[in-house]
This record gives C-alpha cells, sequence and structure tokens, in this order.
C-alpha cells in the first residue's frame, strides 16, 4: 500500500465557499452523529454556515480541486481548531496528518491547541499522535489540548493529569464489578471506536453538534 499522501495546497477561503463545507461537514460527520443519537440534516450544516469564518478557514486542495478545509480560531490564550474535515474518498492517505502537521507549525506560539470531537471519533487517534490529550468531556465531545513545543511542564501536568483520570476509572470499575455493584456497566456503554484500514485515520473534525 503507498502511504504518500497526494501533493496537496491550501489557499484562503471565501464566502462562496460556505455551500460546499456544509455539505461536507455534513458528509463527514453523518455517521458518528446518527451513532450519538444526534443526527439533524439541516442543524449539521446551519450551525457551520451561522460560524462560517473565511478569515479563519483555509482550503485543502488535490490537483487544484476543494477536498477539505481546517479553521483555526485565535483566542487570547488558546488556537481552536474549529473545523477540520477531508473528502472520505481522500482520508487516511497520509493528508490529515500534513496538513495538521502544517498548521501548527506555521501558527505556532506559546498559546496551546484545542478541539473537541466526538465521542467515539476515530479521529481522536490523529490528534493524539500529535501530542493531544484529555483535557474534559460531555456526553457528546470530548475536548482536547495540545501544549506548544518547549512547554513541556505543562504538557507532562496534563499527560499526568489524564493518566490519573484513567487510573481513577480503571480501580472504580474493578471496585464496582468487585462488589457487584450493576454501576461497571457505564464502562461498558462508552460509544465504540471503529478500528481505520489505511495509512492514517479518517478526519471527523470538530463536532460543535
Amino acid at each position: 500500500m503507498d502511504c504518500m499522501p497526494p501533493a496537496w495546497t491550501l489557499r484562503h477561503a471565501d464566502p462562496s465557499d460556505g455551500e460546499w463545507m456544509a455539505e461536507l461537514r455534513a458528509t463527514v460527520m453523518r455517521a458518528d452523529l446518527h451513532r450519538l443519537g444526534r443526527w439533524d440534516p439541516i442543524r449539521v450544516r446551519q450551525r457551520f454556515l451561522d460560524g462560517f469564518r473565511p478569515a479563519h478557514t483555509q482550503v485543502i486542495e488535490v490537483d487544484a480541486k476543494p477536498v477539505g478545509l481546517i479553521a483555526v480560531r485565535p483566542e487570547a490564550d488558546a488556537h481552536w481548531i474549529e473545523h477540520f474535515y477531508l473528502d472520505p474518498a481522500l482520508q487516511g492517505r497520509g493528508i490529515g496528518t500534513s496538513v495538521l502537521e502544517h498548521v501548527m507549525a506555521t501558527n505556532g506560539d506559546h498559546r496551546p491547541y484545542r478541539l473537541n470531537v466526538l465521542q467515539g471519533s476515530p479521529a481522536r487517534r490523529l490528534y493524539e499522535r500529535h501530542g493531544f490529550v484529555h483535557d474534559h468531556e460531555d456526553t457528546i465531545d470530548v475536548f482536547l489540548i495540545r501544549q506548544p513545543p518547549g512547554n513541556e511542564n505543562a504538557r507532562h501536568r496534563e499527560l499526568n493529569r489524564h493518566r490519573l483520570a484513567a487510573l481513577g476509572r480503571s480501580r472504580r470499575s474493578i471496585l464496582a464489578s468487585t462488589n457487584g455493584d450493576n454501576s461497571a456497566s457505564e464502562f461498558s456503554d462508552f460509544p465504540y471506536r471503529p478500528s481505520t484500514i489505511g495509512c492514517r485515520p479518517p478526519i471527523a473534525g470538530r463536532s460543535t453538534r
């Protein structure tokens, strides 16, 4: 299998890109939103259009054709990766990894990167490979953070907090199982995280539901 990503370029978005971007978002997120019981074909498009900011959005192109987008919103204390979607026909070929690495290297400063993915989204593995760690979550979204290079103390604190939280969940599960407590079933109810085939996992992007 050829794991070399196709050649790609980035260009700045303009207002006319909004419609096809909303359609791509709906296509990419449909399966996960269905799985979580949150699929609404109108809302998934309208939420993107309502928050679309061309100045913060770049178009991913392959062979001069738009195949995806990445939107990074700068805040005073963080860079928020608002949207990151790729045509499903090109997923798993390394484009997402290359684009993410490029964007973070180009825009990086003292601020961390933040984003959220849907519960069970395979895109989480892509971000974790690039230094993102668990920050917090709710029943729909998992929020991740990546400290900037050089801020190793903050990064270690995030990793340690994540490991301690995982250890606590494991201990509670074991205790509940030992005591015959039905509350242990909550751990088996977590959404299934499907495996992926190919060089890279697909990009599901930030959810914003």
